[in-house]
């Protein structure tokens, strides 16, 4: 099936969301993705809970593929990169090494409230970290941080939406726009993670990914 991405612009900044859970800035050359959670699954193995291995070669898998389809100059993510402690063991940190020499461009990682206490080992690992990247209107941040006069694009939440018909309901991830904070939230990166379901309100925008396509769902004022 042919991927449908959803351009939008906020202020003077083009927008592509795409519906591998991404978002593509052409102006900066820039990938964003948000939420990655490497090593969840080791996470709930050290607490006595078998989970697959392979969903951090999945992850892995989407993210090469999608940074192959774009000149890249950046590839941004923000927050959550591993999941805790317990995801630095060394088959995670393997993998993501051996996903870093595919890649032709820059990494930035913005500390999320999993990376936060995994800071030192990321800066030995050479992870280039920030709390948050400003440029010109655009703010990128992991929790929602919105601030008037810039476009706060993050992660955190996992956003989804609830779609419902007479017969059956359908839960989508979505880019979650709130046009009255111009706030942009980002799903979800990561195989292994869940969502919140966020509410349709006036002003506001959910651009529910459904397979290869985006469907935009506005609240009505």
């Amino acid at each position: 099936m042919e991927r449908c991405m959803q351009e939008i612009q906020i202020f003077d900044i083009k927008l592509q969301l795409l519906p591998e859970k991404a978002i593509y800035i052409e102006s900066l050359q820039s990938l964003l993705v948000a939420d990655v959670h490497l090593g969840k699954s080791e996470t709930f193995q050290a607490k006595g809970i078998p989970i697959s291995n392979q969903v951090n070669q999945q992850t892995l898998d989407r993210l090469q593929t999608l940074c192959a389809q774009f000149e890249l100059k950046q590839l941004l993510i923000l927050g959550d990169l591993f999941h805790s402690k317990f995801a630095l063991v060394d088959e995670v940190l393997n993998s993501w090494q051996r996903f870093l020499k595919t890649l032709h461009a820059d990494v930035q990682l913005i500390i999320g409230n999993h990376d936060r206490y995994l800071t030192s080992s990321l800066q030995s690992l050479s992870i280039d970290c920030t709390d948050m990247i400003q440029f010109e209107r655009l703010l990128l941040s992991h929790e929602p941080t919105p601030k008037q006069n810039y476009l706060n694009i993050c992660g955190h939440v996992h956003p989804c939406i609830r779609i419902r018909t007479r017969l059956d309901q359908l839960r989508l991830p979505c880019f979650y726009f709130d046009r009255d904070q111009m706030l942009l939230m980002l799903p979800s990166f990561g195989e292994f993670t869940g969502g919140y379901e966020v509410q349709l309100k006036p002003g506001s925008t959910a651009y529910a990914i459904a397979d290869s396509s985006i469907i935009p769902f506005q609240g009505s004022r």
